[in-house]
């Protein structure tokens, strides 16, 4: 079984906090910053499906980069997308074997620890 993995932007506090709270758990996730490395393609779309969203539900509608997301595309044209920019993933990601939870609240992540 793969190691816990959290998709982390230290600049980001509630990714901070979602870290710490683990931390304080027991819980030392393999950090990803997905801002520097994004996943690719096919595990954008593993995590897709453990968290039970289709891909313009993990989308930040706030980014600048969310304007140019083609109306209408299709789950891979949105998945390639959010791998071109980064930016777009929420975040944390927490990522517990099979299961996957965003840690909005921070809170949320627990449910999966």
């Amino acid at each position: 079984m793969s190691s816990p993995t959290l998709w982390h932007n230290p600049r980001c506090s509630k990714s901070r906090e979602t870290l710490a709270l683990l931390q304080q758990r027991g819980v030392e996730p393999v950090i990803v910053e997905y801002l520097k490395t994004p996943p690719s393609a096919a595990e954008l779309d593993r995590v897709l499906n453990l968290l039970g969203r289709e891909p313009r539900e993990l989308m930040r509608q706030g980014e600048e980069a969310y304007a140019g997301v083609p109306a209408g595309a299709d789950r891979a044209a949105l998945i390639r997308y959010m791998v071109e920019h980064p930016k777009l993933i929420e975040r944390p990601v927490f990522i517990n074997g099979k299961k996957a939870a965003v840690g909005r609240p921070p809170e949320a992540v627990l449910e999966i620890v």
